[in-house]
């Protein structure tokens, strides 16, 4: 099964295709497809035919079909949301495309049509509070998260916006026949200390699910009640190194598919964090691999073998080999991927 690399490079327009050994995680250019706009997310459908780019400066959200041999994309369809999305993602079935929108605070949920084809108005465009940075469904694809920011501080690496996030994390119970999404109880489960929640990824198997805290440069575990889809905080690790204080944030958060590895990037720590996982879901510090300058996106390949991260303010995807008993990271290469890359992402094709 071939594993493609996808980079966006905003202030390019264009979205690199790279093809990767599964043996050595190297990577071969294959393809540098124009994506205009402002590309500056990427996510896939769950059977991996479908591509979705969100494209900053022109206010889109398009989809692309993906060439199962080659990787490389053909736009089938494009919406223009009220603002600028700030993250994508599908629900679990594939029939709904998720979106945040950071800078107007609000969540939509669109209908995908044949095809996985994005086209139509949303089901959903719910107001919920400036600083929205993602959202999910979890594994049972009953319940949708919603993180926002914290207001900002002396960490942040980005010039003071209009208005501070609200510290907190919006619960939904979601309905995968119609789209649509329903407060649940509670809707907003309030920070106790200035975390400042971004981006989220479910534990393969136990109902876990972590967030990466962009003010707290940290961590945050939660119970997930299948019952009810409540979070209740478990555990709070620091993403720096024990003494380090430097004006940072925290970006993404992936889990490796084992569900015994977790990884985080620093933006002015300039670093990826690890951290093992146990049987209950905790995590303990494993290291920190030095990458590029402000490491905004990065992606785990599929088998969780590699992991890619790119430096928006370098302009270099930098790889790294995954250790499969400890989790640490041994650099491979860098390669350029043109100015500004935002989204990293790594897909498995032709299953």
């Amino acid at each position: 099964m071939p594993t493609f690399i996808y980079v966006a490079a905003q202030d390019d327009d264009k979205v690199s295709i790279f093809s990767m050994d599964a043996q050595s995680g190297g990577l071969t250019l294959q393809e540098v497809e124009t994506v205009p706009g402002g590309p500056s997310l990427l996510a896939v459908s769950p059977d991996r035919s479908v591509m979705y780019a969100g494209q900053r400066n022109d206010q889109l959200i398009s989809s692309y079909n993906i060439d199962q041999a080659s990787g490389r994309l053909t736009l089938t369809g494009s919406v223009t949301p009220d603002s600028s999305a700030s993250y994508l993602a599908t629900d679990r079935t594939g029939r709904y495309l998720l979106s945040s929108y950071y800078q107007s605070g609000h969540i939509a949920v669109h209908p995908l049509g044949s095809g996985g084809a994005v086209g139509e108005g949303p089901v959903e465009w719910i107001a919920t509070q400036v600083g929205a940075h993602a959202m999910q469904t979890d594994r049972s694809n009953r319940f949708a998260y919603v993180p926002h920011i914290a207001r900002l501080n002396d960490n942040v690496l980005e010039p003071p916006r209009d208005a501070p996030g609200p510290n907190s994390i919006y619960q939904y119970k979601f309905d995968e026949s119609s789209g649509r999404l329903s407060p649940n109880d509670p809707l907003e489960l309030k920070m106790a200390s200035n975390l400042g929640p971004r981006h989220l990824t479910f534990h393969p198997t136990a109902d876990v699910v972590y967030f990466s805290d962009e003010q707290g440069c940290s961590v945050t575990a939660y119970n997930l009640d299948q019952e009810t889809g409540a979070l209740s905080p478990m555990q709070t690790v620091s993403t720096l190194p024990t003494g380090v204080s430097v004006r940072n944030t925290c970006s993404q958060i992936q889990i490796t598919p084992s569900g015994e590895s977790l990884y985080v990037p620093n933006r002015g720590h300039n670093s990826i964090a690890g951290f093992s996982v146990d049987g209950s879901g905790r995590l303990t510090p494993v290291g920190h691999a030095s990458t590029e300058a402000v490491p905004s996106a990065f992606s785990l390949d599929p088998s969780g073998s590699f992991i890619y991260a790119a430096g928006s303010a370098s302009g270099l995807l930098a790889s790294y080999r995954v250790d499969p008993a400890a989790g640490e990271l041994s650099p491979i290469d860098t390669c350029p991927v043109g100015n500004r890359p935002m989204a990293v992402l790594a897909v498995d094709l032709g299953s």
